[in-house]
């Protein structure tokens, strides 16, 4: 494992050089130390402001942003059951990870799971530090990622299924899939000692829900009618709202991810804007082309694929790399998006694995080029080169899909076969806001 005062030989490669104080949290964020190894820097109170408002930020992608993104997609009838699925998740999640899934994710152990020592938050002084941040502020940074990861999954299975799996899936899986994962790549595992590139999350988070999300939707079955005869979303004006939510937030989750308030976080924000800009103009211009007209819906989900593709490099590269990865995400997500539905038939019905998941892959999997220092990205480590990184990007996208989808589909089978998925057709006609909510949306 790279050491802490080894990290300048890697952080420091480009023109966006870091200064001494910001090297700590920066290392940590690109999975070059681990909280143990960078606990002995001192508070940096201009950090702890930033990282606090990223949290408020990253936050807010969940509650309102996702839950209203999602709910404009769906039918009327659904719109409560959507965005009660993204509170109770948060609540669940926070808690959790609160209870075990923090020290899962970041305390020593075993290189494929933290241990126990976390647990509760009850080794933490109210002094302790992880790198230039009191770890509670680090652990609450953490848990806003805990709380959307899930979240997104929400998604593939909306206006079919059971509240009571999604909220057993949803804890479950959060222990089993994302706190293993989490501490694979971010907190001293095995990917994470490989050097692994993923700043913000494009394997953490956006390859662990997106794979996760297709097994769900292929388990779960189809909407009736699935995909000729469905309603188009019911309200596109809330779902650009929830989108230009999650675009903020954004700013947060990236932003955030260098764990300083310096030129590390304002290149990161820098190269994420400009992978949403592009992505949104090159899906609103293959809409014009293919369909005649561009469409609100899609060029918000263009924003977001852009999005979601430069998460895992956003920290890596320069501006132009934002460029290329907008570019490439958009284009690769519009046609994954027909592919699933009308070649695979899965109904992931809001595009999860389409645009989040496969955009995530495919930012983990470009990084390793766009890194390069003659795009002003951030370089590798030393004696480090494109196709070696390539391999560790590659081996990292396998693990981490297939260990996302196998375990999804133990958990999915577990609960088809004890408590049951699928809501039944009485229930799928009434609607599942009334139905498991006692409640409507819009008073009709």
């Amino acid at each position: 494992m790279i050491k802490l005062e080894e990290a300048p030989a890697v952080l420091t490669r480009s023109r966006f050089a870091l200064p001494r104080t910001a090297l700590a949290g920066a290392a940590l964020a690109a999975g070059l130390v681990s909280p143990a190894q960078a606990a002995d820097t001192a508070l940096n109170s201009a950090n702890t402001a930033w990282i606090l408002t990223a949290s408020a930020l990253v936050l807010m992608m969940t509650l309102p942003g996702l839950a209203m993104f999602y709910a404009g997609l769906v039918r009327a009838k659904n719109v409560l059951s959507v965005m009660m699925h993204c509170v109770v998740i948060a609540c669940l999640s926070s808690v959790l990870w609160l209870a075990c899934a923090y020290s899962f994710a970041f305390d020593e152990g075993s290189p494929f799971l933290g241990g126990f020592g976390k647990v509760f938050l009850l080794s933490m002084g109210r002094d302790s530090l992880t790198g230039s941040l009191p770890e509670s502020v680090f652990f609450l940074f953490q848990m806003t990622f805990a709380i959307i990861t899930p979240a997104l999954i929400v998604g593939a299975f909306p206006e079919r299924i059971r509240f009571a799996p999604v909220v057993l899936f949803s804890g479950l899986w959060l222990l089993l899939v994302y706190a293993p994962v989490t501490h694979w790549v971010w907190g001293g595992g095995w990917l994470m000692t490989r050097g692994i590139m993923d700043f913000a999350g494009g394997l953490v988070v956006h390859a662990t829900a997106g794979a996760s999300a297709l097994v769900v939707a292929a388990m779960l079955g189809p909407r009736d009618g699935f995909p000729k005869e469905l309603r188009p979303p019911h309200n596109p004006g809330l779902t650009m709202i929830g989108a230009g939510l999650l675009w903020v937030g954004w700013y947060g989750f990236n932003g955030g991810s260098a764990l300083t308030a310096d030129g590390a976080a304002g290149l990161a924000i820098l190269s994420t804007h400009m992978s949403a800009s592009v992505a949104g103009l090159v899906w609103m211009g293959l809409e014009w082309v293919r369909f005649g007209r561009p469409s609100m819906v899609g060029t918000v989900t263009g924003v977001v694929a852009g999005l979601a593709t430069v998460t895992p490099a956003s920290g890596f590269v320069g501006p132009l790399g934002g460029v290329i990865l907008g570019m490439a995400g958009a284009v690769v997500c519009f046609f994954a998006v027909d592919f699933v539905k009308h070649r695979l038939k899965i109904d992931d019905t809001l595009d999860v694995f389409a645009v989040h998941g496969l955009g995530g892959i495919l930012g983990t999997v470009l990084v390793a080029f766009l890194a390069h220092p003659a795009l002003q990205g951030a370089g590798y480590g030393e004696g480090g080169t494109v196709s070696g990184q390539l391999v560790t990007q590659l081996i990292g996208v396998v693990a981490v899909v297939a260990w996302s989808a196998i375990v999804t589909a133990i958990l999915v089978a577990g609960l088809r076969a004890t408590i049951g998925l699928r809501a039944s057709p009485d229930e799928i006609d009434e609607g599942l806001d009334l139905t498991y909510h006692g409640e409507r949306s819009y008073t009709l």
